[in-house]
């Protein structure tokens, strides 16, 4: 096997604090809490589980995290190749910084991905990325296959854009995968898609800061030796219940989802991204005093 061209650091915000429409959900009562169950569940145990070792992991923290999670961080610290770092904000400089300082940046090109907290990787995804061969500028890749967990459903996803983007570029130009939104990063360089089997899999509750069901459902067990461990307790659909979403779900999906993307394009176009996020922060305001919903949302 030739030597890999990328030093591959995986980027997780935890609690960064943040402005707009996340900092309201993140604000929530009982957030940073339930947060950890599902990190420790599904995204530390996914990337500790990774055939291939090869690549960095930072995540980053609150400065004023309390004692008790700055504890826990201390458990998880090495585990996945945790690097856990504190910043109250995080500059292009600072990660920059934090980039060369976890990953000794000894090759030709730096790869980062994003990996949201309560999130989780399939057991071969850096092994999958370790194969890439790309020289020049900076350059977008998504692994467009994934599964979405919502309950005790499992659904087949393809998102061509999705949030666990990664950026190849060189150490001298050295964009990362946080150069703007996951679904944007096209507008910036060209894109690499590859599709294979499940990459990722996101999990929909009741806390999502983003996230709706999409795709078709379908069979754990037919994935269970990407994701070791994280379907075992998922029940098999029934055949009943695969014609079911088929013939309903999926086209009932569609058209939902073709109808927030519409309105989310003309609130950008009239109001730009300031406004798309001060319309998300209202709805958020509006589900909160309605009380709690299934799951979590993105308009």
């Amino acid at each position: 096997m030739s030597e890999p061209v990328h030093d591959h650091v995986l980027l997780t915000r935890f609690n960064l604090p943040s402005r707009g429409f996340e900092s309201s959900v993140r604000s929530r009562e009982g957030w940073l809490e339930s947060r950890i169950g599902l990190f420790e569940r599904y995204c530390l145990t996914s990337v500790s589980g990774q055939s291939d070792r090869d690549f960095a992991w930072i995540v980053y923290f609150d400065p004023e995290s309390p004692t008790w999670l700055r504890e826990l961080i201390e458990k998880w610290q090495g585990r996945g190749n945790l690097t856990p770092i504190f910043r109250a904000s995080v500059s292009a400089a600072d990660l920059q910084h934090d980039l060369r300082c976890v990953s000794g940046s000894g090759r030709e090109r730096l790869l980062t991905t994003n990996l949201d907290n309560d999130d989780a990787l399939s057991s071969d995804f850096i092994a999958r990325h370790r194969a890439l061969s790309l020289t020049g500028g900076a350059t977008a890749v998504y692994l467009a296959h994934g599964l979405i967990a919502r309950g005790e459903k499992l659904y087949r996803r393809t998102d061509r854009a999705n949030a666990f983007c990664s950026v190849s570029a060189p150490w001298s130009a050295p964009e990362t995968c946080w150069a703007d939104w996951h679904n944007a990063l096209g507008d910036h360089m060209p894109v690499v898609l590859k599709y294979d089997q499940p990459a990722w899999l996101q999990v929909v509750h009741g806390r999502n800061v983003s996230n709706r069901v999409h795709g078709t459902l379908t069979s754990p067990s037919r994935y269970a030796g990407l994701f070791p461990h994280l379907l075992d307790d998922m029940p098999e659909p029934t055949t009943t219940d695969l014609a079911k979403d088929r013939m309903v779900g999926v086209p009932v999906r569609f058209v939902r989802e073709a109808g927030r993307a519409a309105a989310k394009r003309a609130i950008v176009a009239a109001a730009g991204r300031d406004g798309l996020d001060t319309v998300r922060r209202t709805a958020h305001r509006a589900e909160a005093l309605s009380g709690p919903r299934e799951k979590g949302d993105r308009t």
